[in-house]
């Protein structure tokens, strides 16, 4: 269940979820990482051993922790098959530009 404090938007056809990253947004982010590990069937040990991190970093996520690094979640969301999609009103001059190319 999302709760009361979730400010984004949820595309059920294709699971996508949409926030902006912030403290408050972190405990739904947590709750994704869990649905997506015990979907998985793992333990947060064998979740930790996948993604090369401490299972502690796994805990703290899924308790909502807003202050993880970035290096760490990218592992976890990698490990259990998330992806991360950038969106912004300029990210098509980005992708233009010769920034994104570099």
């Amino acid at each position: 269940m999302i709760n009361s404090r979730f400010r984004g938007s949820i595309d059920k056809q294709y699971c996508v979820i949409t926030m902006k990253l912030d403290k408050r947004n972190a405990e739904i982010l947590g709750l994704v990482i869990q649905f997506h590990r015990k979907a998985a069937g793992l333990s947060r040990n064998e979740l930790a051993a996948i993604a090369g991190i401490g299972k502690t970093a796994i805990f703290d996520m899924e308790k909502g922790k807003a202050t993880i690094q970035l290096s760490t979640l990218l592992k976890m969301l990698d490990a259990l098959n998330i992806t991360v999609r950038l969106n912004s009103p300029l990210m098509a001059r980005f992708q233009g530009s010769k920034d994104a190319k570099s």
